[in-house]
């Protein structure tokens, strides 16, 4: 089970090493799109409706990979007074309870919003009507590595448990 957490822990490490310089590229875009307003007056058609895109792509991505390195918010001021047993315990029940109806309903729903954007060739409105089911199609991306990253949480748990038995 161990070598299971390793794995996941390392495709989301893989994953958010190459995705989060691609913030430059998102500002690369703002920034001409700011020069193109203050030298021409004018924004671009496309601009704007990338760097939505692809800041929203970025962020969700990214999320496993702040899971990974516990970068996410956790109310555990009194978690961190109890016992690691007491600490694997709330952690797995955290998981089974709250994390699971989530990934799946993020999973269903994003998959439902990629599908329907898919077959009706969904755009952005404007000159260049860029496709948007790309975007939606990295909501199932994301929720798939989250849960990935969640099962090796929860592996940890575990093994933290059985440790705690053994001792």
């Amino acid at each position: 089970m161990n070598a299971i957490a390793k794995a996941i822990d390392s495709l989301n490490e893989v994953l958010g090493r190459v995705i989060a310089p691609l913030i430059a590229v998102i500002t690369l875009v703002v920034l001409y799109d700011i020069a193109l307003r203050l030298f021409t007056g004018r924004p671009s058609d496309w601009a704007f409706d990338i760097t939505k895109m692809l800041f929203g792509a970025h962020f969700m991505l990214m999320a496993a990979y702040g899971l990974r390195h516990h970068a996410h918010v956790e109310v555990d001021v009194l978690k961190r007074l109890l016992s690691r047993k007491k600490q694997a315990v709330i952690e797995i029940l955290g998981y089974l309870i709250f994390f699971v109806p989530f990934i799946h309903m993020l999973l269903t729903l994003g998959w439902s919003f990629f599908m329907r954007s898919y077959s009706r060739g969904e755009t952005t409105y404007g000159m260049v009507s860029i496709p948007v089911y790309p975007i939606k199609g990295v909501i199932v991306v994301a929720a798939f590595l989250i849960g990935l990253q969640a099962i090796a949480i929860v592996i940890r748990a575990i093994q933290q448990l059985r440790e705690e038995r053994a001792a």
